[in-house]
């Protein structure tokens, strides 16, 4: 008989935790060469192809289509490369510690005291145990599907979905209409899960300031003449101030990762994109030496393919900082929440015109644009965070500054 191995659930990011199991393209009994599509693993970033790593044959698919899992989880076995095959479930011992109901005829006092136990074999994966505990849950109350009986995240999903329509059903008969449930991808969950870790367990401070960009909107007015070629926004001079900022303040560009503090060695800038499946922030990588042209052409490039579901991993991770600009949505100011591991966010508001005192009291027209940067508190501080919005405030103030390559 051929040897055994498993095919484990892949970590393919720095933050990933688990994974949406969104397709098989094999089934149980098929050979497979290396290089074969054998599924595709969504998270709340993008979705990827997994490839066979070697030549095998699928013996048996653990870890059904839609279901989430941890990574490192068993999803499959087969002949080719992967670990030894191990016990994945736990063991009675496990099991008793952590589930049993012990029933005494008589206290415990001699080795010939009589001990009955009532064990109820239940076996579910670490998801599943998760998802019961946050909804207080009972899993005795919910049948397994897997093998053995074995209770998946699918089947506490499943469970929770019967309970929520049985209350439903009998709300009163005066109640004209339920509120409609509306169904959650993969990715939406894990990126609601993702938001909320955030905002538990980053400590968030926020700074606001505004920038006077009168001198920005005229010289991008300037640079977008109809003989020039392709077009500036607003959001291409905000990407090279922060990038801009970053080379001049280094102590910004890290993160906190695994209690400790990670220094990023390039010039990352990440941008919030609206997109179908939800707000995305993938991520301009190595800016440094790069001129506002071509942070124009290639943030345009990136945009795209995270709209056509087309970004990579590499598009999807790394930086320490976001860049979300709310600007056309009408709005003076935007506190944004932090993206794991990166360590701040900036938030841009709507250009607004309004009227201050020049330096002898008289009212001057100015066109102001909000800002509030949020920082992760266990490495930035109040001097340290104000000093790099400062200078972004200074480049966005002065914007021929931003029209040199980065150096």
């Amino acid at each position: 008989m051929a040897e055994r191995n498993e095919i484990l659930m892949p970590k393919l990011g720095l933050t990933m935790t688990e994974g949406l199991m969104a397709e098989w393209y094999v089934t149980s009994g098929d050979f497979l060469k290396a290089g074969d599509l054998m599924f595709v693993v969504e998270t709340d970033k993008v979705a990827t192809d997994i490839m066979a790593p070697s030549d095998g044959q699928l013996i048996e698919i653990l870890v059904a289509k839609g279901e989430t899992v941890p990574v490192g989880s068993v999803v499959a076995r087969w002949t080719g490369e992967g670990q030894p095959v191990g016990d994945d479930l736990p063991s009675p011992t496990q099991f008793e510690l952590e589930n049993k109901k012990m029933v005494l005829d008589q206290p415990i006092e001699a080795p010939e005291s009589k001990v009955v136990l009532d064990i109820k074999r239940l076996i579910a994966t670490p998801l599943a145990r998760n998802l019961a505990n946050e909804a207080a849950l009972d899993l005795q109350t919910v049948i397994g599907t897997g093998p053995r009986g074995r209770i998946k995240a699918q089947d506490v999903r499943s469970s929770l979905q019967a309970a929520a329509q049985a209350v439903t059903t009998n709300l009163a008969p005066t109640q004209e209409a339920s509120p409609a449930r509306i169904p959650l991808t993969g990715q939406m969950q894990a990126m609601a899960r993702r938001m909320v870790h955030a905002k538990q367990e980053v400590p968030h401070f926020y700074l606001s300031s505004e920038a006077e960009v009168s001198e920005l909107m005229s010289l991008r007015e300037r640079l977008n003449s109809p003989e020039s070629g392709s077009k500036l926004t607003v959001n291409h001079f905000l990407i090279a101030a922060v990038a801009h900022a970053l080379n001049r303040c280094p102590w910004q560009n890290r993160i906190w990762f695994d209690n400790a503090i990670l220094e990023i060695g390039t010039l990352d800038v990440g941008i919030a994109v609206s997109t179908e499946k939800g707000l995305m922030a993938p991520v301009l990588h190595g800016l440094e030496g790069t001129s506002l042209d071509t942070i124009a052409v290639r943030a345009n490039g990136l945009i795209e393919r995270v709209r056509n579901g087309q970004a990579k991993h590499e598009d999807l991770s790394g930086g320490a900082i976001t860049l979300s600009n709310a600007g056309m949505f009408n709005v003076t100011y935007m506190a944004p929440i932090i993206n794991p591991p990166q360590s701040a966010i900036l938030g841009v508001g709507s250009v607004r015109q309004l009227f201050r005192p020049d330096l002898n009291g008289n009212p001057e027209l100015r066109r102001e644009m909000g800002l509030v940067l949020a920082c992760d508190h266990r490495i930035h501080d109040g001097t340290s965070g104000l000093k790099f919005l400062n200078t972004i405030i200074d480049l966005l103030q002065n914007p021929y500054q931003l029209l040199r390559s980065i150096s």
